[in-house]
């Protein structure tokens, strides 16, 4: 599959090449089962391709079947189907699915073939599934804290002995300074679109016309040697400094000194550990400081094998979830950046031109507004899932819905992430070229952000009012005068009122 993209795959264990063949194949069901951005499905359906043909160079005989082919049955069953009626099938090999949507539909696949489906278990990934139902067996709270250190232990990543390196598990906070002037931030790896990418951008540009985002300026890596530069990239030249400004935001710097690694970690080109020891190692040759190695290194096998284990264990019901009672429908703004609140401006333009956005402008500038507007978790899922090249259900719907949203009720954070203008003003520059005041509390002037944070508290109090976290805000909310609530609510209920809601076809197919 189009996500499992890695030449030790559990499902091609044993292959045998006078006997065996693979099939790939690029399917409607999956390409517009939302709306994906059109970058996401060209670097996807190029990387499969580039994938094809190096198992093809390795002796594997390869079923590939392309989007445009006359005879695609446009799903996983109808080209299976296919494959069986043209060749003597007798089992079926397949890695197990990363989407719990897909999953399901495999394991109906030896009920209406009438062949054997042998289901592997993805071994990519650092901590599999029963290994986290385990440890999270008898827990009121899943932290990733302390599943984090766990997985530290386990691999013995920046340990002496049982003890982390430098005496902290955790440098996060270290690692929230804002951006400065005269930041040098180097570009990214680019990579040119060779004649594979550049037949895919062209199919993509023909057969998915109305989907979100575009394709100029296309430079992802495709294979496993352009992804592994990438790396070798980020550690040479972003890693020294990530540590420091992974928090900041600068308009007109979309990529920071992020890594821009989970492309291809979550596409199967890049493995985990691969990622992890390149950062160990660069502490420990003096490359890169402890905050940056060890920061970067949580968010894989801390934050990313957490949010996969939360996904499997709490999938099926857990996209359902909707602890806030959150109703409003997403602003049209998320599509067409016509806002003029510059820092959302800022992330949707960057969005739509690179398929990317960094934790910080996903988390406290699209999720945060969000969070305090009150948006359908169904609708930010849906965008979240859409616009990013990255996104995948599984990882995706954790991060939204329990990060962004609170709306699984605080099982996987311990408090809503919602902040005021002031956050965004001291983590970035977005607020100088921006339309409205960010030191300004209410009235037409003030940062929406500002009046937005203390109407969420008072709207949702009964639901969130004895949260052991944000017992001195309410403190502080209650100290205010009966007319500064007032203010704050109507000034609320008028900015909200006027928002345009997105069209309902941005979720569509082109069907």
């Amino acid at each position: 599959m189009g996500d499992q993209l890695s030449h030790n795959v559990s499902s091609l264990n044993g292959f045998d090449s006078a006997h065996d063949t693979v099939l790939m194949c690029e399917v409607r069901s999956e390409a517009t089962s939302v709306k994906h951005h059109k970058k996401k499905i060209a670097f996807l359906f190029s990387a499969m391709r580039h994938f094809a043909a190096e198992l093809e160079d390795k002796g594997f005989t390869v079923r590939y079947i392309q989007y445009d082919d006359p005879d695609n049955g446009g799903s996983f069953l109808s080209e299976i189907k296919r494959a069986v009626e043209a060749l003597p099938i007798e089992k079926i090999v397949v890695t197990q699915p990363s989407e719990y949507r897909v999953q399901k539909s495999v394991k109906s696949w030896e009920t209406q073939l009438g062949i054997p489906v042998e289901i592997r278990p993805d071994d990519r990934f650092l901590c599999p599934e029963e290994t986290f139902r385990d440890w999270a067996e008898g827990r009121k709270n899943l932290r990733m804290e302390f599943f984090y250190r766990n997985m530290r232990r386990k691999y013995g990543i920046l340990m002496e002995g049982d003890q982390p390196v430098g005496g902290k598990w955790n440098y996060d906070a270290d690692n929230r300074k804002p951006p400065k002037s005269g930041l040098q931030i180097p570009p990214p790896f680019m990579v040119k679109p060779d004649a594979i990418t550049v037949n895919v951008m062209a199919l993509v540009a023909r057969a998915f016309p109305s989907h979100f985002g575009t394709l100029d300026s296309f430079h992802f890596a495709v294979t496993r040697d352009q992804a592994l530069k990438v790396l070798d990239h980020f550690v040479t030249y972003r890693l020294p400094v990530f540590g420091d400004y992974q928090d900041a935001m600068i308009e007109g710097e979309p990529w920071m000194y992020h890594s821009h690694l989970s492309f291809y970690l979550n596409c199967g080109l890049l493995e985990p550990l691969e990622c992890v020891r390149a950062a160990e190692n660069a502490y420990h040759s003096g490359h890169a400081p402890l905050n940056a190695a060890e920061g970067f290194i949580r968010q894989i096998i801390g934050w990313r094998e957490y949010v996969r284990g939360i996904y499997a264990l709490k999938m099926p019901g857990y996209v359902t979830e909707n602890f806030l009672e959150a109703k409003r429908p997403l602003p049209d703004f998320y599509w067409t950046a016509e806002t003029s609140m510059n820092c959302l401006k800022q992330c949707v333009v960057e969005t739509r031109d690179n398929a990317y956005a960094h934790h910080i402008q996903r988390l406290m500038v699209l999720g945060n507004f969000a969070l305090l507007a009150g948006i359908h978790p169904d609708h930010v899922n849906a965008w979240f899932l859409i616009v990013y090249a990255d996104a995948f259900e599984w990882v995706e719907l954790p991060n939204v819905s329990g990060m962004v949203l609170f709306a699984d009720g605080g099982y996987l954070a311990s408090k809503p992430y919602a902040a005021g203008g002031a956050y965004i003003n001291r983590m970035s520059n977005y607020c100088k070229s921006c339309r409205y005041k960010v030191k300004e509390k209410s009235g037409e002037d003030a940062c929406p952000f500002n009046y937005l944070y203390w109407d969420f508290l008072a709207r949702n109090r009964d639901k969130i009012g004895n949260n052991h976290r944000l017992g001195m805000i309410y403190r502080s909310y209650d100290k205010m005068s009966p007319e500064r609530k007032r203010e704050i609510q109507t000034d609320s209920e008028k900015f909200l009122d006027h928002l345009k809601p997105a069209a309902s076809e941005w979720v569509k197919d082109d069907a």
